[in-house]
């Protein structure tokens, strides 16, 4: 069946195997002239030299790929994504072959405002910082190499892909694509899951049917987002339970956390003297050299070096406490802004100095909580053809009603306490809990 889509040659190329680029794991992606256009260019090059998931690399040693190899999985599910939707007439009734062409680029560049080690910087919360979606401005910006193949090989404006990333104006059709790139079952997810779970060695993002799921993705009622059908909710429950155990043993691991703590800490004391817009753009080897240099001479030297220099240091977990356990310290911490936890960490050290009498320093005691924003809830429609009906996923899924919903984050993030590892055992003994409400208290 001939579409409107037909004569976007990136479809056309997915569709005969032309003009490809192979990815991990053996992934056929289309790499037409005008995606390569895009690909070669400063801005997006750059993307090679941030890793996708930076310290992760500390404890799983073959997590060291890319945000650009991450971006060509993004922009290979876009294009799966609209050939599976173009077949649905309201689909075609809504996105036009512009917008479709939008999603891709979208798709391609979506993580173009990345900065290295992005994700635990922005969880510090600090004055001014702008999230990465809104720094691609920087580099869609009038006159820059990008902006100009987007003009002229796609005859797309930045501003509009700069809308899909970071919303300014509202309409079902907008809402629909970026709902395709950012949603419960996004392109986004469909990739990270699968290729973080690659690169780590383990198997936990993979188990579940990818092709299976996009084989059953329709609109929803309104047709402003996405939904599946009942095909499709095995699949479904799988890539959530997924993307939950990929939280629980490998972005929140208890020895990911430790470094990815010693990261932000150091990073928290030291922005001020660091010009933040210029480091922005730099690459993950240059923020690291740039941090080192700032931090020399200064009590934060230590941490980089532990992280950073010939020897891996990590902190030890000294104790940890979950939403499972109903502690009062989970629920006096968890979701507190990084300003805060750290001057509750600076209160615990000074605490354990005057009782023990030991010689810690303000930065040999870290407290790592879950940050103040959440997870995006998984929440979808399925379509049920012999009733005519959607339904929302958690009403006829218990997997999802205990693992997708906002209880998420309480799940698969902890409240720990890393200390320096000469601390380790003097401070084994402590009633930890007690000292914690004492310092939340001040």
């Amino acid at each position: 069946m001939l579409t409107q889509f037909d004569d976007i040659p990136e479809l056309a190329d997915l569709q005969s195997g032309r003009s490809l680029i192979r990815v991990p794991d053996e992934l056929n992606v289309p790499f037409t002239p005008r995606v390569r256009a895009l690909v070669d260019t400063a801005e997006f090059q750059r993307l090679n030299d941030i890793s996708q998931l930076g310290l992760v690399s500390k404890v799983y040693p073959g997590a060291r790929h890319t945000r650009f190899e991450h971006a060509l999985g993004v922009y290979h599910n876009a294009l799966r994504y609209l050939q599976q939707l173009c077949k649905d007439e309201r689909f075609q009734k809504i996105v036009d072959p512009h917008s479709a062409e939008l999603l891709i680029v979208a798709s391609l560049l979506h993580d173009l405002g990345h900065w290295p080690f992005c994700h635990p910087i922005e969880d510090l919360g600090i004055e001014g910082l702008v999230p990465h979606e809104a720094h691609a401005a920087r580099y869609l910006a009038e006159g820059s190499e990008i902006t100009h193949v987007l003009k002229c090989e796609w005859n797309i404006n930045s501003s509009e892909v700069l809308d899909i990333l970071d919303p300014k104006t509202d309409d079902s059709k907008l809402r629909l694509l970026r709902s395709i790139l950012s949603g419960p079952i996004d392109v986004d997810k469909m990739d990270y899951l699968d290729r973080d779970s690659l690169h780590c060695g383990v198997p936990y993002g993979r188990n579940f049917d990818r092709q299976r799921l996009i084989q059953s993705l329709i609109l929803n009622e309104k047709g402003d987002g996405l939904a599946i059908t009942a095909k499709g909710k095995t699949a479904a429950e799988l890539m959530v339970f997924a993307r939950y155990v990929m939280f629980s043993e490998v972005y929140w691991h208890h020895a990911v956390r430790s470094a990815t703590s010693m990261f932000a800490r150091a990073f928290y004391e030291l922005h001020e003297q660091i010009d933040l817009p210029a480091m922005f753009g730099s690459t993950d080897a240059e923020m690291v050299s740039e941090l080192r240099s700032t931090a020399a001479g200064q009590p934060e030297k230590e941490l980089l070096d532990s992280l950073f220099g010939p020897n891996r240091r990590l902190y030890k977990r000294a104790v940890e406490f979950s939403h499972d356990q109903e502690s009062p310290v989970y629920n006096l911490i968890a979701g507190r802004p990084y300003s805060e936890i750290t001057k509750i960490s600076n209160h615990v050290v000074a605490q354990i100095k005057a009782e023990l009498s030991l010689d810690m320093t303000h930065l040999d005691l870290i407290i790592d909580a879950p940050p103040p924003h959440r997870e995006v809830e998984f929440a979808i429609d399925v379509f049920f053809p012999k009733e005519e009906s959607y339904r929302p996923l958690r009403q006829v899924s218990p997997v999802i009603d205990a693992l997708a919903t906002t209880q998420f984050d309480d799940w698969v993030k902890r409240v720990r306490v890393f200390v320096a590892p000469q601390w380790r055992e003097a401070v084994s003994g402590l009633e930890w809990e007690k000292l914690l409400c004492q310092a939340v208290k001040g």
